[in-house]
């Protein structure tokens, strides 16, 4: 789900506790995210806002974000693989990066996709490289579930939050998904 961008202000910035470190999650006061990263992550959440919105003109506040949106980021880890479907997002990037985002949102937890498939689904088979660029310009990690994506033979590639927990993310879906 997305909303439609506009000023909102101020913006709150709370980390979460997850099993794979602090998680950096930017909403507003209704529960929008603006963007998510691992607090290991805070410098690319910071530059990726720069570029897109212009970071520094943004009024941000630490403190708690609305307890609806902590507690969708609790049932994921907890098992409910399907908690973050519903989370609203306010994306800002080019039209290529929108499309690439909420066609990631598609792809069901414990499923992978290779950047050529990914490519294919949003049907842009010959952007590849694009893919992989708008990828890594994901600012909604776990959220937009870039972890979903794979090299061509499946191998796991390219996560900012390293592979590890790219590892651990797709096991944990795995381990919950329901059986096709």
């Amino acid at each position: 789900m997305t909303r439609a961008s506009a000023a909102f202000t101020p913006l709150i910035l709370d980390t979460i506790d997850t099993p794979l470190g602090g998680f950096l999650v930017l909403s507003d006061g209704d529960g929008v995210v603006h963007a998510a990263d691992f607090a290991d992550c805070e410098a690319r959440l910071w530059a990726l806002l720069s570029r897109n919105r212009g970071a520094a003109s943004l009024d941000i506040e630490r403190g708690a974000v609305p307890t609806a949106l902590k507690d969708k980021v609790a049932a994921y880890f907890a098992g409910d693989v399907r908690a973050l479907d519903s989370i609203v997002l306010a994306p800002r990037g080019t039209d290529f990066q929108s499309t690439l985002w909420a066609g990631l949102r598609t792809v069901p937890p414990g499923s992978t996709l290779s950047y050529a498939a990914m490519a294919g689904a949003i049907g842009r088979p010959t952007a590849v490289r694009a893919v992989g660029h708008a990828n890594g310009a994901n600012p909604f990690c776990i959220i937009v579930p870039c972890h979903r994506l794979t090299g061509a033979d499946g191998g796991l590639v390219g996560y900012s939050g390293g592979l590890s927990r790219k590892r651990w993310l797709l096991d944990h879906e795995r381990r919950h998904a329901a059986p096709a």
